[in-house]
């Protein structure tokens, strides 16, 4: 369940109160008179099912909630009561199909933006692919696709091109356009430190068993990128996010960014290409597939507003 926790002017601290009084998975319902000081107002709160949230949500904005007060939700790990049992046994589907817009739009508004951590975590993810394309390691390329923050904007330029909100598509797109490239140089340029070095040369990557992958495009490229696409978005809009770490290890995004700046210093001109070419279908793939996914759970909710990002 999530604790909802809403400030509502003092006039519309009825409607808010009978609101939840009468929703089907909403219990515990308290109001806390003249408690709000800024904004002023009320408190009421309620330990709300997640499948009831996002219809409450509709029906606070469209009660102008959002403007005059706010709404804060929770995340309650255990509750003891009885109550709680049979609200949740009351409200309609399944926790874990149960989609909360505005959540999706939070989290993907702020896993997108562009920052230093961002591009940080991108950069080292990259060198690190580099180092187990280099190496003809599989576990350091695994270990890469882990760490690599791509999935954030994807998923962005995804919510965005459904809900229609081109503040979270040119965030995303953004933070996909800027992070690439200069991973990709840092990349290059660590790539020819070690050639000057003698630890890297071409001859190296003539023959990679393990991680061939990374630059090799056939059907199952586009094929892989839509399956993860599908689960990465399953797992945003659901309470199973753990499954993230998975599409991020299915993916070979981060691994072809670094393979095709390595493989262009050497002078690798095809297998650059191919690996230029594997990352485009892979983030092309991953979008399609999450923006089919939100277009087949989304539905008309009431009192549905313009959702914030953050």
């Amino acid at each position: 369940m999530l604790h909802m926790r809403v400030i509502a002017p003092t006039e519309r601290t009825g409607a808010v109160r009978d609101l939840l009084l009468d929703a089907p998975g909403a219990t515990h319902v308290t109001v806390l008179p003249g408690v709000a000081v800024q904004p002023p107002g009320d408190v009421v709160e309620a330990d709300v099912a997640r499948e009831s949230v996002d219809d409450l949500l509709g029906q606070l904005c469209a009660l102008g909630v959002d403007s005059a007060g706010g709404v804060t939700l929770e995340l309650i790990d255990t509750t003891l009561s009885d109550a709680a049992d049979a609200a949740e046994e009351a409200a309609p589907g399944d926790p874990q199909d149960a989609v909360i817009w505005d959540e999706v739009v939070a989290r993907t508004g702020e896993e997108s933006r562009f920052s230093v951590s961002f591009q940080a975590f991108l950069t080292i993810a990259c060198l690190l692919a580099a180092v187990g394309a280099i190496t003809d390691s599989p576990v350091t390329v695994v270990g890469a696709m882990v760490l690599g923050p791509e999935f954030g904007p994807l998923a962005a330029v995804a919510v965005g091109a459904v809900l229609r909100r081109g503040d979270l598509v040119r965030r995303g797109a953004f933070a996909l356009a800027a992070g690439f490239p200069l991973a990709m140089v840092v990349t290059a340029l660590a790539s020819l430190l070690l050639d000057a070095t003698g630890l890297l040369s071409t001859a190296q990557l003539a023959d990679l068993d393990q991680v061939g992958f990374i630059y090799e495009v056939g059907p199952f490229s586009l094929i892989v990128a839509l399956l993860a696409g599908a689960a990465g978005m399953l797992s945003l809009t659901s309470a199973k996010s753990a499954a993230l770490v998975g599409v991020f290890i299915s993916v070979t995004t981060v691994p072809a960014a670094a393979f095709a700046s390595v493989a262009l210093v050497e002078g690798r001109y095809l297998q650059a290409l191919e690996s230029a070419i594997q990352l485009a279908v892979n983030l092309v793939g991953i979008v399609v597939a999450a923006a089919v996914v939100l277009l087949l759970a989304r539905r008309p909710r009431r009192g549905s507003r313009k959702l914030s990002a953050g």
